[in-house]
């Protein structure tokens, strides 16, 4: 699948910068770049159309200067620009997110990631969130959704921390080929792999489930997310800037999830729900 590159100039940057990223992950931009002047956005083809801009209301404040330019970005672009720059991460000092050209670490747990189209590198502050969330947690004999599991990254933490019975869930056929190498070279084979929507969890249910997405479909999926959830379930969600935390929370509560706790990372954030009953 195809991205369309959004390449903004922004003045005055720094501000104009942060609240633009803001409005443009409402409308579905789900990956950001700094630039020096401005930022870089990414829109999967099929979620975008020529009228996507209309409503971001940053671009008629006059307060701002902002200019773009478009590109059409394809797949083997994406894995140039991997290989040239993907270096190890390590969380909490006790997970290496790692390519297998990188030396084996000394840290508990290790994952190999080969990320090619799909997001989820632990690079991003949502997914090094979601790993910082997962550390904790002993899932021996639970039940595990990752939902938009892009790499497969998280449920392999999932894996890592004693879960055996995962499912990971993706809408993009990339991401599902891509979940399914990455699974496989990191042991887990047992990790369920399926390509669909939230449509796919009817009837189910777990003990857990992930969802790094972005803050439209959270609030469109989490009343289907609540219905899965066992008793006592957790739901882990990321994806969305501390000013939407108020929303994701309003939508829990409509729902009957309780919310636990959140984290922030340079004004992302990763919350913590659960059904009580």
């Amino acid at each position: 699948m195809n991205y369309i590159e959004y390449d903004f100039t922004v003045s005055p940057t720094e501000m104009g910068a942060e609240i633009l990223m803001a409005e443009l992950a409402e409308v579905g931009f789900d990956s950001f770049e700094d630039t020096p002047t401005g930022i870089k956005a990414y829109i999967p083809k099929d979620s975008w159309n020529e009228h996507i801009l209309q409503d971001i209301y940053l671009l008629s404040n006059p307060e701002f200067t902002i200019s773009y330019q478009i590109t059409e970005i394809e797949q083997v672009n994406w894995n140039e620009e991997w290989e040239k720059n993907f270096s190890p991460i390590v969380v909490e000092d006790l997970c290496t997110v790692r390519a297998n050209f990188h030396p084996v670490p000394n840290t508990r747990y290790d994952i190999v990631i080969t990320p090619k189209m799909s997001f989820g590198t632990g690079h991003h502050e949502t997914t090094y969130m979601m790993l910082q969330q997962l550390l904790p947690l002993s899932l021996e004999g639970t039940k595990v959704l990752d939902m938009g599991c892009g790499t497969g990254i998280l449920a392999i933490m999932a894996a890592l921390r004693g879960a055996r019975d995962i499912t990971a869930i993706d809408i993009d056929p990339w991401c599902v080929e891509n979940a399914t190498e990455n699974v496989q070279q990191n042991d887990c084979s047992f990790i369920t792999i399926k390509e669909g929507d939230v449509s796919l969890i009817a009837g189910e249910q777990y003990n857990l489930i992930l969802a790094n997405i972005n803050r439209n479909i959270l609030l469109s999926d989490i009343p289907a997310y609540t219905q899965a959830l066992l008793p006592q379930g957790l739901l882990l969600v990321s994806g969305f800037y501390v000013e939407d935390l108020p929303a994701i929370k309003e939508k829990c509560q409509e729902v009957g999830l309780t919310y636990l706790s959140h984290i922030e990372r340079n004004r992302w954030v990763s919350a913590k729900f659960q059904r009580l009953s």
